[in-house]
């Protein structure tokens, strides 16, 4: 997040960058997800969720499915996510 940056703008530029990732998967999993909790988010899940957005899209599919476990920092809101997507 820039120094200047509002959190109404911080909460646009993350939601575009959840629905367009780079693979379809992704786009259908992360942007809801965005579009649903990132206005209920504190500034540290913010933090977090930008923080994934800077991982790999292969990487992420991997975790959400389960084929891989999601590393420790990132778990919980993992588990949010992958819920949300109703992959439980």
């Amino acid at each position: 997040m820039s120094v200047n940056e509002t959190t109404q703008h911080r909460l646009k530029r993350l939601s575009m960058r959840a629905a367009r990732r780079g693979t379809k998967e992704m786009d259908l999993i992360l942007g809801p997800f965005a579009t649903e909790h990132l206005g209920g988010m504190d500034a540290g899940g913010l933090d977090l969720f930008e923080a994934i957005l800077n991982e790999s899209d292969h990487d992420l599919y991997l975790w959400v499915t389960g084929q891989v476990e999601t590393p420790g920092r990132y778990s919980k809101l993992m588990a949010d996510i992958t819920t949300h997507a109703g992959l439980v």
